[in-house]
């Protein structure tokens, strides 16, 4: 490993500076545990850029002032038609619809009516106050924006016990034992969190029984990656295997979850051969583990494997998230190179252009990725719940404060579910490559750019030629899917682009019986007119039911021919190093 690294390119600052260098990596990597790994500095400057704007907008400030009285007119109006005996008076502003904070039907009683539209209409104004006013930065304007609509939440009426009916209402019936139960679940969340150890009821889905049970066998290990062979559950199979890549940022039993929702399982039940790539959770001796070495030892390592253990040539690609941007760069830099054996590509919530990523983009700027480098200098990888609260902010309103409500207001305990106990199976990033995903994908966006080098030589999504299948999901806050519909314009070849119901997990992990599930499809051959996003979302049918079948039906369009199965060698015979989900999904 050492002598490899030591051919890789320098990391920005790298080697400069010497024992002041290091002294300021120790300063922000001590800052970064106080601030949960948010550049503070950034936030600062975001506040600064819009502060300094507003001061010396006259008209902005006009404005702004004249939505507060319009406001609190609104707001007078509303309380004037409660005292004339209206105490369920028609509200004058609605939540939005994700908004879940005020469905009990307390809330349309006065006086919790009057504070819900206080509350609806102050932050009606700081959106307002926040957006709009020229000469501040798109990205600083955003930032702002976003965490005063944070700030805000901390506030609403809904989080305190005094000023909620809900809890009014569960305190006087269960006479206050709520809140004793709720201490309770607070103590052993704290005892939890310290002690490292999952959230309650994860115990209950372990890697193996529970969950990530899909029989089979690992085939292949090295320093970065195992690789599981599914046991075969048809008498004859397709002759293309499918290698699962997914992402590295958890582990990989996102798509093998309980039987009832596997995706893996669905597939072999289908009649493929499938194989899936479990990722190493690296400590402090990978931190020089390059994206480069990702590709060669994970994408690279497990085709030569499926290869050579299905005698195929062709094989059918799947990349889940991050899975699916290093999948992407090795098929292009494959193509490149005249090595056509992806039958086909499957991408789900994946991005190759990162200039539009959504929400999560506003973490991602120079002084929050040096802070982050410095951090993972100082240890070596960069420890998923660092980053959490990041994530949480992104939908607050139901990873913190409704669970705070709930679990420690209402006392009730959320039941765990397979799905939540995978989102608590984090895992690490090694120092180089993260830094290099961070600069060169989401702050140069140099794929998109043709910046982006593989052997020295630059890469181009256009060279690929497989057929591409290509997944969104209409709420997901890491991947937006008119983000990753950009590989509609981005890939010359022919593309099927679906966008589900659901989010950047649910959305994919949507087996057919589940309830509300539906999408929509385009199917583009490559020659044809790419049509705009939001017109073609508009116009295009709904498909009520999972999207899988529609999948695995184009799967089945892309493979040649079935193939018996042979049982000596159907889970990896000979070669098989013990029975999956393996050794490496267990680290912590």
């Amino acid at each position: 490993m050492a002598a490899a690294s030591s051919q890789l390119p320098p990391l920005p600052d790298e080697g400069a500076g010497g024992i002041y260098r290091d002294a300021d990596r120790l300063s922000h990597a001590l800052l970064a545990a106080f601030t949960a790994g948010i550049s503070p500095i950034s936030l600062l400057q975001a506040w600064q850029d819009w502060l300094l704007h507003l001061s010396t907008s006259p008209g902005k400030q006009a404005e702004v002032s004249a939505k507060a009285f319009e406001k609190l007119a609104r707001l007078s109006d509303f309380l004037f038609r409660c005292g004339l005996g209206m105490g369920s008076a028609t509200p004058t502003i609605t939540p939005l619809p994700q908004d879940r904070r005020f469905q009990h039907q307390a809330w349309q009683a006065f006086p919790f009516n009057a504070q819900q539209q206080a509350f609806l209409l102050s932050q009606q104004w700081w959106h307002n106050a926040t957006s709009g006013l020229p000469g501040v930065g798109r990205r600083h304007e955003r930032l702002v924006e976003f965490y005063s609509r944070q700030i805000l939440d901390t506030v609403s009426p809904s989080n305190f016990p005094t000023l909620n009916p809900e809890v009014i209402d569960k305190t006087f019936r269960k006479t206050g034992a709520n809140f004793v139960t709720g201490a309770n679940n607070l103590v052993e969340d704290l005892f939890r969190l310290i002690d490292g150890r999952p959230p309650a009821g994860a115990e209950n889905f372990r890697p193996g029984l529970e969950v990530a049970a899909t029989p089979g066998e690992v085939i292949l290990r090295n320093e970065l990656i195992e690789l599981i062979r599914y046991a075969p559950m048809t008498e004859t199979v397709k002759h293309e295997p499918i290698l699962i890549v997914p992402a590295w940022i958890m582990k990989y039993y996102i798509l093998d979850l309980s039987p009832r929702n596997s995706l893996v399982r669905y597939l072999v039940q289908n009649g493929y051969t499938v194989f899936c790539i479990s990722w190493r959770n690296p400590d402090g001796d990978q931190a020089d583990l390059s994206l480069d070495n990702y590709r060669r030892l994970g994408v690279l390592a497990a085709m030569d494997a499926v290869e050579e253990a299905t005698g195929s040539g062709r094989i059918h690609g799947a990349g889940y998230c991050l899975g699916g941007t290093l999948l992407s760069i090795a098929a292009s830099a494959m193509a490149r190179d005249g090595d056509h054996r992806f039958a086909s590509l499957s991408l789900f919530a994946a991005q190759v252009d990162f200039e539009e990523p959504g929400e999560l983009g506003l973490f991602v700027d120079e002084s929050q990725i040096t802070l982050l480098e410095d951090v993972m200098w100082a240890e070596g990888t960069l420890d998923q719940r660092r980053m959490a609260g990041a994530f949480q902010m992104l939908r607050s309103q139901d990873l913190i404060w409704s669970h705070i409500v709930h679990e420690y207001l209402l006392g009730e305990r959320a039941p765990m579910t397979d799905l939540m106990a995978w989102n608590a199976d984090s895992t690490r990033m090694p120092y180089r490559m993260q830094s290099q995903y961070l600069r060169q994908l989401y702050l140069n966006n140099d794929l998109v750019g043709g910046r982006f080098c593989v052997e020295g030589r630059p890469v181009h999504l256009e060279d690929i030629r497989a057929p591409v299948f290509a997944v969104g999901t209409e709420t997901d806050h890491v991947a937006p899917w008119r983000s990753v519909f950009k590989l509609t314009y981005l890939l010359d070849t022919d593309i099927d682009f679906v966008l589900t119901t659901g989010g950047h997990n649910a959305g994919i992990v949507s087996e057919p019986g589940h309830p509300g599930r539906s999408y929509r499809r385009l199917s583009c051959r490559h020659a044809d007119i790419r049509p705009d996003a939001d017109e073609w979302a508009k116009n295009a049918i709904a498909t009520y039911g999972s999207w899988w079948p529609a999948w695995v039906e184009w799967l089945m369009r892309h493979s040649s021919r079935e193939v018996a199965v042979d049982r000596s060698d159907a889970a990896g015979g000979s070669k098989a190093i013990c029975a999956a989900p393996g050794r490496y999904v267990l680290e912590r």
